[in-house]
């Protein structure tokens, strides 16, 4: 299996661990406020990480001739960057689930997918392609579509858009920052900052407590196979597949958190709501034709 194949092939499965977790964490809200709810998360994950942490670093001293990739400001400092475009994302998703369907935010979130190819078209000044114009109007039909039949637009919306907009900063920056260091002390230094920048959040807020005993499940399903395993797999994938790739496998997202919201909680999604996300879908995977490969991308370094 090449390279290429193989990252692809990681991030599918972070996309199905992804779409699991609309339905958890709108669960967890009812339980957690946001802050508290991302502050354990990645508090969980960091832990998780721990073994493969001293494994790694047990194995480097066994061979002094192994690079260290700990070391470097440059790590930290990238890792920092992308914790903040991590916590600005999960923040906002986890606030737009506290008043607004698992479903109707997998699909808004989705936009990211559709946003990351006019995120690149703007940073390069480039001018727009055609396929962007069509897929723009296509994705702004199906959120409509998605929002007529689950109601009047309610805040919770306008935090998945945001999401969407900050998930589509984080693609690309992961993309330009993925090839410079180690997968795992860069997926480290990420969950770390996330939590430190969470403590802060939550801190703000009042004082941490402990979360309630029927939030301990959800939590470390979320810390351990949602988020330290999804990052490590995203940060080594997204090292063969380029931005415009990724964004386009990520767009199975709103699909598999529509099968796991019906079986673990029941939501359905209505004839207009399908039609709405078969027209996200179908714009996100038609934005991607606007992508032109350039030489910062990984795939085009690797070919």
């Amino acid at each position: 299996m090449s390279a290429r194949a193989r990252g692809a092939l990681l991030l599918i499965v972070v996309t199905c661990l992804w779409g699991s977790t609309f339905a958890v964490v709108k669960t967890l809200g009812q339980l957690l406020p946001a802050a508290d709810l991302i502050f354990w998360r990645f508090l969980i994950a960091s832990v998780a990480l721990l073994p493969l942490v001293a494994w790694t670093r047990r194995n480097a001293a066994r061979t002094p001739r192994t690079p260290d990739g700990w070391r470097g400001r440059s790590l930290w400092r990238d890792g920092l960057l992308l914790g903040a475009w991590l916590i600005a994302g999960y923040g906002t998703q986890t606030i737009a689930l506290q008043t607004t369907s698992a479903n109707r935010a997998a699909f808004f979130t989705a936009l990211s997918v559709v946003l990351v190819p006019l995120w690149l078209v703007v940073a390069q000044r480039r001018r727009m392609p055609g396929a962007l114009w069509l897929a723009l109007p296509l994705a702004v039909a199906g959120l409509a579509l998605l929002s007529w039949e689950g109601g009047a637009l309610v805040t919770g919306d306008a935090w998945a858009l945001a999401c969407a907009v900050t998930y589509a900063g984080f693609i690309v920056t992961l993309e330009r920052m993925a090839g410079r260091h180690a997968a795992l002390p860069f997926t480290v230094t990420q969950v770390l900052s996330v939590t430190a920048l969470a403590l802060v959040w939550l801190l703000l807020g009042g004082s941490p407590s402990l979360p309630p005993a029927a939030a301990w499940g959800p939590l470390l399903y979320l810390g351990v196979a949602a988020t330290a395993l999804t990052t490590l797999l995203q940060t080594i994938g997204q090292r063969s597949v380029s931005a415009a790739e990724a964004s386009l496998i990520y767009a199975l997202e709103p699909v598999t958190a529509t099968l796991f919201s019906f079986l673990l909680i029941g939501e359905r999604v209505g004839p207009r709501g399908a039609l709405g996300g078969l027209l996200v879908v179908v714009a996100t995977i038609l934005s991607q034709r606007a992508d032109e490969p350039h030489p910062e991308t990984p795939a085009a370094q690797a070919s």
